[in-house]
């Protein structure tokens, strides 16, 4: 398993545990060198005093230890030793001397040390570090904690800084030790005095922390046993990683929940490949950075292993040569040129529509790349002659299988003819029957051959007619009764149409107007498992340049992230559209093409084992992950995140609550696409329905007496 240090975030822009976690980070992202750490004996208390030799001052010059000698200066020497330079030396001297300076060559400057694109970002420590890890700034309240705690807020300051030290000490308690339960009891003892004497503020930010999946989250031993008593009932459809973390946390707050799932299998887009020594991830398979990543946490409840991805990735053009790094630097500048150009088009030019329709970044650079190029039209038509000449060939092609037929005809008649003549027959005779026989042997295997793959095909159609795929056929209707709906679906799910979940009553015109804005792409992998390694171990990744645009996401990359020898190719964009209707043994056998012309023909062998995934075809994925599409933006996660309330309610009737709540990677605006944002967003829906259904532990109680908690319910 391997992970990856650098943070990721993104302001718009699933699991089975077994699964192995990896990560890379971008290559183009440079992380900043550690910067060196003050000892704990170099306070500011000793800045400017002197040991051994010499000290440094305040203003960073520094002094000898040893006393100067006290000089008496007389008039005449006080003014020589107070004359410049220039005025010390006579003119001629100081001509002499700028002139030997001009000859003097300047002592080679030292080349400035490479970035190391692989060093780790310095990270704060301590209880700032735990705030850090749980996506907190250390020294202020969120808008959440605002909401939830408005005594505190709108208290005096050093209200607040008490809360936060509480708030920011209770998560590295945590941190510190995540495979076992944190309680209240724990964290109290462990405060420092005097920030353990509120005993009340304690247990709110604990139950808070602990509602919210900051604490207290994950697979740990618990400590205190599950409520006995069940209150409130929740489904949870989907069993991916929000499904399975929400439904986790609300078993742990006490309420009834099941999950239901359509697979034979958990996990959602997370699933691995096993067979023998192979194993390989099919679907995601990124830890995205460990700064702030609960997976983070969670490998460690597990005992799992994270190994860091070297960022290094050598590139390859079509025709196997490394690209020279002179060329990719040169692309590198140009592709930033290009969006700085289509920037300008979108916020100076309010280039964002074209036919009423919004553009895409995409479209947008096609639309760049178009006005600065010659010779568009040119290229055009050259593509155009060469789709007539494919049509010409395979029309060819044809016309040469139906005259095969009737060659063999009139073959078949100048042999009969030649051998029917009579004996005694001259040389010449015979050797026009044996050539006749010659030749017709000859086209009749040809046929013979065509009329074998006939047969074989034929049979081949009425095995799949008269078999056709099993098929499960469930008529019963099973009736849920529940509390509230977690629906965990995926965004290609609910964009499908027509479509394949029905809402009673149908969702809000906000909410399915959400679900068509946004994009939902497709990746696909290509799992290559050989016998031996014939490339270079010390690299986790390679990249393929594709000759075309069209061709540009047609396995462009090459992942080697696992012991045994094992290739991830990947497939994105249309081309991933495409492979998904292409056979196994084409796609294998175009990747196997790539690798030989990389690494040549001798070097690669045959796979031992091959899987190729197809997620735009699952039925229950429809795809890989979120994007924002053209006319999209982070507004429409955040409106995927909100709950679905009931129909208007009778007049003078209490307003209804929401039932319907919505987690998953596409409903979380800061972390889409991600694993950790799937989790995430399963625990912040379980704090929410916890908060409605059950009520929130964390609120102020009603005549608190300072010091003594009168409200301390058992710990979750």
């Amino acid at each position: 398993s391997s992970s990856s240090s650098s943070s990721s975030s993104s302001s718009s822009s699933t699991s089975s545990s077994s699964s192995s976690i990896v990560t890379a980070a971008s290559a183009a992202e440079r992380t900043p060198k550690k910067k060196e750490r003050a000892s704990p004996h170099s306070s500011s208390s000793n800045e400017g005093t002197v040991e051994g030799g010499t000290a440094e001052t305040p203003d960073g010059r520094r002094t000898s230890k040893r006393k100067r000698a006290k000089v008496e200066y007389r008039e005449m020497d006080e003014s020589l030793a107070n004359l410049s330079e220039d005025e010390y030396y006579s003119e001629e001297e100081r001509n002499a001397k700028a002139e030997k300076e001009k000859k003097q060559v300047p002592p080679p400057q030292p080349p400035p040390p490479e970035e190391d694109i692989d060093s780790d970002p310095e990270e704060p420590s301590g209880v700032e570090g735990a705030a850090f890890q749980s996506r907190l700034p250390h020294d202020r309240m969120t808008s959440q904690e605002a909401a939830c705690f408005p005594d505190i807020i709108s208290g005096p300051a050093q209200t607040q800084k008490v809360f936060l030290y509480i708030r920011n000490r209770t998560l590295q308690l945590w941190l510190d030790n995540p495979k076992v339960q944190l309680t209240f009891e724990t964290t109290l003892q462990q405060l420092e005095s005097p920030y353990n004497s509120d005993a009340v503020l304690v247990h709110r930010v604990h139950s808070y922390l602990e509602r919210h999946g900051l604490i207290n989250f994950g697979i740990y031993k618990r400590v205190k046993p599950l409520p006995s008593k069940k209150t409130g009932k929740v489904i949870i459809i989907g069993a991916g990683v929000s499904g399975l973390g929400a439904a986790r946390q609300l078993q742990s707050f006490g309420m009834d929940v099941t999950v239901l799932e359509s697979r034979d299998r958990v996990g959602g887009r997370v699933a691995t490949f096993r067979k023998g020594n192979y194993v390989a991830d099919l679907g995601a398979m990124v830890v995205t950075g460990l700064g702030g990543n609960p997976m983070a946490v969670v490998s460690k409840q597990v005992n799992m292993e994270l190994a860091k991805i070297k960022q290094k990735c050598p590139l390859y053009e079509a025709n196997g040569q490394a690209v020279p790094k002179e060329k990719d630097e040169m692309v590198e500048q140009e592709f930033n040129r290009l969006l700085e150009a289509t920037s300008y088009l979108s916020h100076q030019l309010d280039f964002n529509y074209l036919n009423n329709k919004p553009v895409s970044l995409g479209q947008a650079l096609e639309v760049v790349i178009q006005l600065q190029e010659k010779h568009v039209k040119d290229e055009q038509i050259e593509h155009w002659k060469k789709i007539v000449k494919t049509q010409e060939d395979l029309k060819e092609l044809l016309n040469k299988m139906v005259s095969l037929k009737e060659k063999i005809k009139e073959l078949h008649q100048q042999y009969k003819e030649a051998s029917e003549v009579k004996p005694p027959r001259d040389i010449t005779s015979e050797f026009l029957v044996k050539s006749k026989l010659r030749d017709l042997t000859a086209l009749c295997k040809e046929y013979d051959e065509l009329a074998e793959a006939q047969v074989k095909l034929e049979e081949k159609l009425q095995e799949l007619e008269a078999n056709p795929p099993s098929m499960i056929l469930n008529c019963q209707t099973f009736i849920y009764k529940c509390d509230a709906v977690l629906c965990t679906l995926p965004l290609g799910v609910l964009k499908q149409q027509p479509a394949a979940v029905q809402f009673v009553p149908p969702l809000p015109e906000w909410k399915t107007s959400a679900i068509q804005r946004m994009g939902f792409g497709n990746l696909n992998k290509v799992v290559l498992c050989f016998d031996r390694v014939f490339w270079d171990p010390s690299v986790n990744l390679f990249g393929h340049v594709g000759s075309t645009t069209a061709s540009r996401g047609e396995l462009f990359l090459f992942w080697n992230l696992y012991k045994a020898p094992i290739l991830l190719a990947l497939v994105a964009g249309e081309a991933a559209g495409i492979m998904e209707n292409i056979s196994d043994d084409v796609i294998v056998g175009r990747c196997l093409a790539i690798l030989k012309g990389i690494f040549g023909s001798g070097a690669v062998p045959q796979p031992k084992e091959t899987v190729v995934t197809r997620w735009r075809a699952d039925p229950w994925a429809r795809g890989s992950y979120s994007y924002v599409a053209a006319g999209s933006s982070g507004n429409d996660y955040d409106l995927m995140a909100q709950p679905v309330t009931p129909g208007p309610s009778i007049p003078g009737a209490p307003q209804p609550v929401p039932r319907l709540f919505f987690a998953g990677e596409h409903t979380i605006r800061n972390y889409p696409a991600t694993v950790h944002g799937a989790l995430l967003s399963g625990l912040r829906e379980a704090g929410r329905i916890a908060d409605q259904f059950l009520g929130a532990m964390y609120t102020l109680p009603r005549q608190a007496t300072p010091g003594i908690p009168t409200q301390q319910p058992a710990s979750m």
